[in-house]
């Protein structure tokens, strides 16, 4: 195998490029996208991602982890806000760990310009996807300015185009290729903290901000320039939803009511919010992530998921790690079996992290701020602490470990029984650090 052309250069694609170029690999980047370090196209449109552990594990094996990290912004826990304007922290983690924030733009633009320094790797900027052979590995591409087609025949084609993966689209017409796509309730719009007029942050940077508001929230995470990527999620319709705020007037009333403290710190915010275009979230599922040994699915073309546990990009890095790591142990002599192994390990974990996903949206929605979710954490943390081995909290299992997100979400369904227990028991509030209250839950695993 000498060949290979990626479809797609977002985060997973350009780090695709750079692991494959590693190897001796000609590697061929199509993008319908501009140039982002030429063209800033993601503005009003942008979640901040966050690198975990996992992430970093995939960037640490090519030696880009130290470079990465200093174009992002460390949070250690969460910030609560409530309506009062009232804050409360509670660490992601008893160690000090840390999630990292990260522009997505200023990510992917680093990921770029790293695998583009390899002789044997080109990107290819405003070029569509038109058609897939999967059975000869061709494509053909369409130039946005130019019009021009372009064929191209490699020996694997990777399809690294998101959400509405073209490539995908093409494997949904084989038989017994398993494809599903939801869009939940919740949309979401981009709102944009300054730094101050000194420069200076407006808010901590070294946490995950959050107006838990039960329905929808306000969430906000920093840049290295000291200002926040703000986005809040909401309902498309209904009461306090986007289709219900739509004037200035029903935008200040909105933010004086739920989010009263973020308004000194967001001179334009009804601008922002009636300008920012409102973007849905889908989940898509499929199987099996290739086709024979042509063809092979990364990233959100294989597992979108909606970004409440921040770990889409994440689980993408991971699926080019397990990618490589699979072709450590087999070679590519029989790239069918390498590729039908990584269908194999990964569609699980796929799964897993979409469910996990979900249920984090509710945690952070709805019981960020209730006391016995905050209890449940305390005990947590104590057992975690006095039996690392026996009991590690579901957030440590996604975020600071290499854990599989399968077992993890296996974990935590036992672990939500024996904490419903442990949360029922009489005068739990007071006794929760009692020696019998961790006996109890030793007992239950």
């Amino acid at each position: 195998m000498k060949n290979i052309t990626i479809v797609g250069a977002g985060l997973v694609g350009s780090l695709a490029a750079f692991y494959l170029a590693r190897r001796g690999y000609n590697v061929k980047v199509y993008e319908r996208r501009p140039d982002l370090r030429k063209a800033n196209i993601s503005a009003g449109r942008s979640i901040n991602l966050v690198i975990s552990h996992r992430g970093f594990t995939a960037l640490e094996k090519v030696g880009l982890k130290e470079e990465m990290e200093k174009i992002t912004v460390p949070a250690k826990g969460r910030m609560t806000h409530d309506t009062e304007g009232n804050q409360n922290f509670y660490p992601y983690s008893i160690h000090g760990k840390a999630i990292h924030s990260v522009s997505r733009g200023g990510l992917n633009t680093a990921l770029t310009t790293k695998a583009e320094e390899f002789d044997n790797v080109q990107f290819f900027f405003n070029e569509k996807c038109e058609t897939v052979d999967l059975e000869n590995a061709i494509c053909t591409f369409k130039n946005y300015e130019t019009g021009e087609i372009t064929t191209v025949t490699s020996d694997l084609i990777i399809g690294s185009d998101g959400a509405f993966s073209a490539v995908r689209a093409e494997m949904t017409k084989q038989p017994r290729f398993n494809y599903s796509q939801q869009y939940i309730s919740a949309g979401y719009k981009e709102i944009h903290f300054p730094a101050a007029a000194d420069g200076s942050p407006q808010l901590d940077t070294n946490a995950l901000h959050i107006w838990p508001r039960k329905e929808f929230m306000l969430m906000g995470l920093a840049n290295t320039d000291n200002g926040f990527t703000g986005t809040i999620f909401g309902p498309w319709e209904g009461e306090n939803s986007f289709e219900s705020v739509k004037t200035e007037a029903e935008v200040e009333a909105y933010f004086q009511k739920f989010y009263p403290d973020a308004i000194p710190m967001i001179p334009d915010y009804k601008e922002q919010y009636l300008n920012n275009p409102t973007s849905a979230l889908v989940i898509v599922r499929c199987e099996p992530w290739n086709y024979k040994s042509k063809v092979m699915l990364v990233g959100d073309a294989s597992h979108a998921i909606v970004p409440f546990y921040g770990e889409g990009m994440n689980c993408g890095f991971e699926d080019i790690f397990v990618f490589d790591n699979l072709l450590d142990e087999f070679g590519d002599g029989d790239m069918g079996k390498v590729l039908s192994k990584y269908s194999d390990q990964r569609v699980p974990n796929g799964n897993a992290i979409a469910d996990l996903s979900l249920r984090n949206f509710i945690e952070m929605r709805d019981l960020v701020a209730d006391p016995k979710f905050i209890l449940r954490k305390k005990i947590e943390g104590k057992v975690y602490k006095d039996h690392p081995e026996k009991w590690v909290p579901l957030y440590s299992q996604v975020k600071f470990t290499n854990i599989q997100y399968a077992d993890a979400l296996a974990a935590v369904q036992k672990q939500d029984k024996i904490m419903e227990e442990v949360l029922a028991m009489p005068n739990i509030e007071n006794d929760w650090d009692d020696p019998k209250v961790t006996e109890f839950i030793l007992s239950k695993i």
